[in-house]
C-alpha cells in the first residue's frame, strides 16, 4: 500500500499547528521566565537572540517540519504496527526519545538545570502525543483498503 503523500500533508500540518500551540504557551508563558534567566545565567543576551523574529521563525517552521515528518514516521510503521492511536504513540515516543536527548546536551553545557530539562522533556512527550494523535486522525490510506 502507498503512502497518501496529500494526507501526510495534511496531517503533518495539523501536527505542526499543534505543537506551535503547545510551543507558543509553553514558552512564551509558562516557561519564559525560567528560560529568560537560565539563558542569560548561561550567556548574558542570549535571550533577546532567542526570541528575535528571525529565531521564532526558524522555531515555527521547524514545529510544521516535525509535524509532517511525525505523521509520515506514522504512516511508515503503520502497515506493521496497524492503523491507530497506539501507533501514533509509537512514532510520538521515538521523536521524545531522539529529541530528549538532543536536549540532554543543553543540560550537560550548563545551558539549562535538570529540573528544566525535565519539565521540558515531559511537556515535548505530551506535545508530541497530542501532535501525532491529530495526524493520525486525519491521515488514511490510498486504495480500497483504506
Amino acid at each position: 500500500m502507498a503512502i497518501n503523500t496529500q494526507k501526510i500533508v495534511v496531517g503533518g500540518l495539523a501536527a505542526g499547528v499543534v505543537l506551535n500551540v503547545i510551543d507558543f504557551v509553553t514558552n512564551g508563558y509558562l516557561l519564559a521566565g525560567r528560560m529568560k534567566a537560565e539563558a542569560e545565567a548561561f550567556k548574558p543576551g542570549l535571550s533577546d537572540s532567542m526570541m528575535s523574529g528571525q529565531s521564532i521563525a526558524v522555531y515555527v517552521i521547524s514545529d510544521f517540519v516535525i509535524g509532517l515528518l511525525l505523521v509520515w514516521t506514522y504512516a511508515a510503521i503503520r502497515p506493521r504496527f496497524g492503523p491507530g492511536m497506539r501507533t501514533a504513540s509509537s512514532a510520538a515516543i521515538l521523536f521524545w526519545l531522539l529529541g530528549s536527548v538532543l536536549m540532554a546536551g543543553y543540560l550537560q553545557m550548563g545551558m539549562m538545570t535538570a529540573g528544566s530539562w525535565l519539565l521540558y522533556v515531559v511537556i515535548w512527550l505530551v506535545n508530541l502525543l497530542l501532535a501525532a494523535w491529530v495526524g493520525a486522525k486525519l491521515y488514511t490510506e490510498e486504495g480500497p483498503a483504506a
